[in-house]
């Protein structure tokens, strides 16, 4: 199940939130197992399969990383379990804030965070943007990338309420 086809979407990495829910609900409308009671019991479950479907399409659609990082796996360009090598000079910038972690409370640190993660999403934000078909190969890199270092920063994060 294409989630982007399920919704009518043009592949992309970022979607419209308005027209997530507009889609959403129209789909509902007229797959949801409420509106199947009285139907033989191959429809009623393929109405539930369907708007299962489209509940998890919509979770992945109201949340743009979740978005990315379908988008991403659709195309191939990241892997479940992945071994991604981040950049060196990342990983030290990370080692540094990972050293006053226990000195920090948790707004400083989630401040810390955001001024990190702030140049790296202005990085890729002209990508968002673009259109998905003119994409090429140095894009899904650093989308690839973006993902990544958000990805290690959630851990970051994360290890807070450890």
């Amino acid at each position: 199940m294409n989630y982007f086809e399920l919704f009518g979407f043009e592949i992309g990495p970022r979607i419209d939130k308005k027209e997530v829910a507009k889609k959403y609900f129209a789909l509902q409308k007229n797959n949801h197992p409420d509106f199947f009671t009285q139907a033989t019991e191959a429809e009623q479950e393929s109405s539930l399969e369907q708007s299962a479907d489209i509940n998890k399409a919509f979770t992945v659609f109201q949340n743009e990383e979740k978005t990315l990082e379908y988008f991403l796996q659709l195309k191939g360009i990241i892997q479940t379990d992945e071994k991604y090598q981040l950049p060196s000079e990342f990983l030290m910038e990370m080692m540094e804030l990972n050293e006053t972690l226990e000195e920090k409370d948790g707004v400083t640190l989630a401040a810390e965070m955001a001024e990190v993660e702030k140049p790296l999403l202005e990085e890729i934000k002209p990508l968002l943007s673009q259109n998905p078909a003119e994409l090429d190969s140095a894009a899904y890199e650093k989308l690839k990338a973006y993902y990544y270092k958000k990805k290690y920063l959630k851990r970051i994060l994360a290890r807070l309420g450890d």
